[in-house]
């Protein structure tokens, strides 16, 4: 059987397009979308190219975006204070905390501060919670776009069987979460887990996000099976 590649970058393209025309529809009543990301100057290289490529990203579609570069070492009074300055200012439409933070500070502790309806990450454990019961589609941005990469496929899921490998608290669990949302049968395992061989061939649909360089196997992989390979190393 020949396998069909999902091509991401057009899925994401053609989301580019339809959120640049709901932001001229924003505009067109007198609005404005705006994003303020908050990035500790210390923070890692990919976190800063993360940030540059998020600003022309947002530039593209009409977003507007402001990064809050503080200082190297800030503590957890600055930056939790200035997400809490961002949730009360009303032409901030979204939020975003850039990671990693100084290891003095628990980025848990600021994340569950961001204001549930400015957190476009989805890391405020609310929204988590709402995601569970399919109330909130702001959802943490690497699970959503695994599940719309499995939804671009336009193969119903109900009744099948998906395998999550991986179970990290901002992509392996949320993913789970989200396909059940489909009523698939889904199985939320890791690297530890007993079988995970025999597991991974019953997946109709199999999303590797362990951060296990070729942990899944070719014979792993149920010929016809969608999969997802989330991992970047």
């Amino acid at each position: 059987m020949r396998a069909r590649v999902l091509d991401g970058r057009a899925l994401a393209e053609r989301y580019r397009e339809r959120i640049a025309a709901r932001v001229k529809g924003v505009e067109a009543r007198g609005a404005k979308v705006r994003l303020d990301a908050v990035i500790v100057g210390s923070g890692d290289d990919a976190a800063h190219v993360y940030a540059a490529n998020q600003g022309k990203t947002c530039q593209a579609v009409g977003i507007q975006y402001k990064l809050h570069v503080l200082a190297d070492g800030a503590g957890f009074d600055e930056i939790a204070g200035r997400v809490l300055l961002l949730n009360t200012q009303g032409d901030v439409s979204a939020i975003m905390l850039h990671l990693p933070l100084p290891e003095s500070v628990v980025a848990y502790e600021v994340q569950r501060l961001i204001a549930p309806e400015k957190d476009v990450e989805g890391v405020n454990p609310a929204n988590i919670g709402n995601i569970v019961y399919g109330r909130s589609s702001l959802a943490p941005c690497t699970a959503l776009a695994v599940a719309k990469m499995v939804e671009s496929t336009g193969t119903p899921l109900r009744g099948k069987r998906v395998v999550v490998v991986g179970a990290s608290d901002t992509v392996g669990k949320p993913i789970a979460v989200l396909l059940m949302r489909t009523d698939a049968s889904v199985v939320s395992c890791n690297k530890w887990t007993w079988g995970l061989e025999d597991l991974c061939r019953s997946a109709d649909v199999l999303v590797a996000a362990a951060g296990v360089p070729e942990l899944i196997k070719p014979d792993m992989v149920k010929p016809g099976a969608i999969v997802v390979d989330v991992g970047v190393n």
